[in-house]
């Protein structure tokens, strides 16, 4: 046997390369093997990336009043009598092409959500790590104010604090930040589902012997609470999180369609379904047709998402 044999036989065998590691995760295996969810993550990829990307493929950009001309408004589809080649989507009232807002409508829609997950996840995670861990009265006012905003359904509570921000911002300002308003209104009307969970989890975790152990040698209830605790609850949160971006979408289209949303000038979905809705009954169903279609198609995805994390994370189902 030569050097190099022996050297070799010394190192041992390879690591794994990233496709077998891959290959035996038990998430992933889950994931391919449902034909449902793997189409609905594709779909939701495709629609993710188109959104991102909607400055780089979108024909025109539907917030340059320039690139509009009002003679082009109310054109049918492309594959409709009377529709123009340009078109593929057909054009709004203010004659945008259709498939570039419904391009923008997607990455705005998916911005606001992904923002207002973000923002509800951090206040309920961060309440409900030190409702769970420090117990008492903090635990009891937490869970209260939790237990009264429960009684009312999340769009009233977004409708509220969008109808409070926007009352108190000056009416040439309201546009400007409409989005930051959308997002501060959806997110904090969304804390409570992370809050209860997570405090549920805490209770159970900080009696656990490796908590016992970190109080032992003396570390701070902080360091405890951020490096040890909150690795162990987040399972659920990432389920919560998964389904709340669709209903966050939802809502954002909600309140859009509503007219306490977006303006005219920001074409989201909720947006342009409004403005379709107005041009249903003339003839004009492009306009509302293909956004409620994306947005549809966006939610259901997702939603399939949310529901196979949920199952895949269940030890009990394991």
């Amino acid at each position: 046997m030569s050097r190099a044999d022996v050297d070799l036989a010394k190192s041992g065998p390879p690591p794994p390369s990233l496709v077998a590691r891959l290959r035996d995760n038990d998430l992933v295996a889950s994931f391919l093997s449902s034909k449902t969810t793997a189409a609905a993550g594709l779909i939701a990829l495709i629609l993710i990336v188109a959104g991102l990307a909607a400055p780089l493929i979108a024909p025109t950009d539907p917030f340059n009043p320039a690139a509009n001309f009002l003679m082009d408004s109310l054109t049918p589809p492309r594959f409709v009598a009377g529709g123009d080649p340009r078109f593929l989507l057909g054009t709004d009232d203010q004659g945008r092409d259709l498939w570039s807002a419904i391009l923008y409508g997607l990455r705005i829609s998916l911005m606001i959500g992904a923002f207002s997950v973000l923002l509800g996840g951090a206040i309920g995670v961060a309440l409900g790590l030190i409702a769970g861990y420090a117990g008492g009265w903090i635990d009891s006012v937490v869970m209260r104010i939790a237990d009264v905003q429960l009684t009312f359904p999340a769009i009233l509570i977004a409708l509220l604090l969008d109808g409070v921000a926007h009352a108190l911002l000056q009416k040439s300002n309201r546009e400007e930040t409409a989005f930051l308003v959308l997002v501060v209104a959806i997110g904090l009307s969304f804390w409570v589902q992370y809050a209860r969970t997570v405090r549920g989890s805490t209770l159970v975790e900080k009696n656990r012997d490796y908590v016992q152990a970190a109080r032992l040698i003396g570390l701070s209830p902080a360091r405890i609470v951020v490096r040890h605790i909150l690795p162990n609850v987040m399972g659920p949160v990432l389920v919560i999180a998964t389904i709340n971006l669709a209903i966050a979408i939802i809502t954002e289209a909600t309140l859009s369609f509503l007219g306490v949303g977006l303006p005219a000038t920001e074409p989201s979905l909720g947006t342009l379904i409004r403005i379709g809705q107005n041009y249903l009954f003339s003839g004009e169903w492009w306009i509302v047709a293909f956004p409620s279609l994306g947005l549809a198609t966006l939610v259901l995805s997702v939603n399939l998402l949310g529901d196979w994390l949920r199952d895949a994370l269940n030890p009990r189902l394991k």
